[in-house]
């Protein structure tokens, strides 16, 4: 493969792993508050530690000539991961 191609590939993954991660904690908002983690807790939790080589690999194979590229790739992943975690404090803490 190439370096453009694994790039491409991984920056899919990461949106992919980002909104999985999102849909786990607003299924926790459909169910009554359960006393042990559920599936959906440990799809999370995958999802997240898979993200780490998938944005290292991202990051490894980015093309630094046009770095504004890159970063608007990762703006959606990111946002959906900072509204899963945000979602995450509310149902762990105020739920």
């Amino acid at each position: 493969m190439q370096t453009q191609q694994i790039n491409r590939a991984s920056g899919r993954i990461i949106i992919v792993l980002s909104v999985i991660a999102l849909i786990c904690v607003l299924s926790g908002y459909a169910q009554p508050p359960q006393p042990d983690e559920g599936t959906a807790a440990h799809i999370f939790q995958l999802s997240i530690l898979a993200l780490f080589p998938t944005v290292i690999t991202f990051l490894a194979t980015a093309d630094w000539k046009h770095p504004r590229r890159s970063a608007k790739l990762l703006a959606f992943p990111m946002a959906t991961l900072i509204l899963a975690f945000v979602a995450l404090y509310h149902l762990e803490h105020y739920r």
